[in-house]
């Protein structure tokens, strides 16, 4: 691997990025918004959705002072992000003098990683892509180094980070297809954004491809793999693990996660097709966007499943389990034998991570449309370590087989992967959750190259 750390900093003197008329339109507009953010903010916060204590951060009202020494600012959006960041943020605060800044954007994710963090991460709020609430953010803390994860792309915040000469970093660039296509249609502002990150680091060549396309720099792209590889497992309450288990007992078990609109018809079509072989057989479905779980109720009535609801207190008793929570996914990878990952099935979304479910040794299964993770899936597939699946019957068939009654499993591969219990199975199951567990051994750890980016745009001396 490159030696990143003996790069040069790279210093882009503010204003050498090509313009755009979109940046300019987007300037102006948030200009004239501004007055509206604060009754924005208070809206939400009426109805729950901001944080009561902490919510006038995202207007740049900052009550913690700015520590000494070098401040790394990283942007991780929501929960996924933020997870997949803690061995980068070990990383970076093992250089001695360094302190990383860690914000975020919405209140569940603010919970989860004030409580994992590591020593010396401060975790705030983002501010309002407005010019008072970035103008008052960028004042006090004043970055050394400011690093966007995945697909952050706020253009008056990346403008304004870039107009006072902080290196910006984009880290483990994600951009689903949706996405990506609308960057196509506004090239110019793609590039204007784009034009404005000092490096720009890739988990692949695909991704790194798709970055050339939209007009980022190929001298400033570099392929470093993946921050998930190092990902942790996901958080799991031991208590509500061992009451599912007694309440499931041994029935067949499979999970649909992070399912989006236009899948939920598919999933329940193969369950209800599963189960008439296995009429004992529990689906634990678990939508990307449980505030959908009204709609999806009426797409399970509509399928004949009977169904119990996990945020209304319910037990898992009927052929479906509703798992319209936030924070409980390592519960269900933990819990479910086999998962059906979402956003797959359905073109434009891209796809979820596979890193999770081969963490929590489940099986994983997924639809045709993996943009996001194309590498990996394509390297999943390849091993054995993951079966495709292009419609309804062809899912049912899968959990068919790999749901066969068969010896009690995970002594050897639940203890590497700590596990806490076995999960019922055969050698279907088996065969994909070893194989999967050897593609991620493989895998390039982005993190060392990543860190080492990262403090290389430290200043000198």
């Amino acid at each position: 691997m490159t030696d990143h750390s003996a790069l040069p900093p790279i210093h882009t003197p503010p204003g050498s990025p090509p313009g755009s008329a979109a940046l300019s339109l987007w300037l102006l507009a948030t200009g004239l918004l501004a007055p509206i953010g604060p009754m924005i903010l208070r809206r939400r916060l009426a109805r729950g959705k901001e944080d009561p204590a902490r919510w006038p951060e995202k207007l740049g009202r900052i009550a913690l002072p700015r520590p000494d020494g070098n401040l790394i600012w990283l942007h991780a959006v929501s929960v996924g992000e933020g997870l997949s960041v803690l061995p980068l943020l070990r990383a970076l605060t093992a250089r001695p003098g360094v302190t990383v800044l860690l914000t975020c954007t919405t209140v569940t994710a603010m919970g989860l990683m004030q409580a994992r963090v590591p020593d010396r991460v401060i975790v705030q709020y983002l501010p309002l892509d407005l010019p008072g609430p970035v103008a008052r953010f960028l004042d006090h803390w004043r970055p050394d180094v400011a690093v966007m994860v995945e697909s952050e792309f706020w253009p008056r915040l990346i403008h304004a980070t870039h107009a006072r000469g902080v290196p910006l970093i984009l880290a483990n660039a994600r951009m689903s297809d949706r996405s990506a296509e609308r960057w196509r249609r506004m090239r110019g502002l793609a590039r204007a954004i784009l034009g404005r990150f000092t490096l720009l680091t890739a988990p692949d060549g695909g991704m790194a491809a798709r970055l050339k396309g939209l007009g980022a720099d190929p001298a400033r792209v570099i392929v470093t793999g993946t921050l998930k590889r190092a990902a942790e497992r996901l958080p799991v309450d031991p208590a509500a693990l061992a009451q599912l288990r007694g309440v499931i007992g041994g029935r067949p078990l499979w999970l649909a996660a992070s399912t989006h609109a236009g899948e939920e018809v598919a999933v329940a079509e193969a369950h209800r097709i599963l189960c008439q072989g296995r009429p004992d057989a529990l689906l634990i479905l678990a939508p990307r966007h449980p505030a959908r779980a009204a709609e999806i109720a009426e797409i399970l009535d509509k399928a004949g499943l009977t169904q119990t609801c996990r945020s209304r207190g319910d037990a898992p008793e009927a052929q479906v389990y509703l798992a319209d929570t936030l924070g409980e996914m390592g519960l269900w990878f933990d819990l479910c034998p086999v998962s059906f990952i979402g956003g797959s099935l359905v073109p434009g979304i891209g796809g979820h991570n596979a890193y999770e479910p081969a963490l929590h040794g489940s099986a994983i299964l997924h639809g045709p449309h993996v943009g996001n993770f194309a590498d990996l899936y394509a390297r999943l597939d390849a091993a054995g370590g993951a079966q495709p699946v292009a419609d309804a019957a062809a899912l049912a068939a899968v959990l068919e087989r790999v749901l066969k009654t068969g010896p009690e499993l995970g002594s050897e591969l639940g203890s590497d992967l700590g596990r806490d219990g076995p999960k019922a199975g055969c050698a279907a199951w088996r065969d994909l959750t070893g194989a999967a567990s050897g593609v991620l051994a493989a895998e390039a750890d982005g993190v060392t190259a990543t860190s080492e980016l990262i403090l290389a745009q430290l200043p000198q001396g």
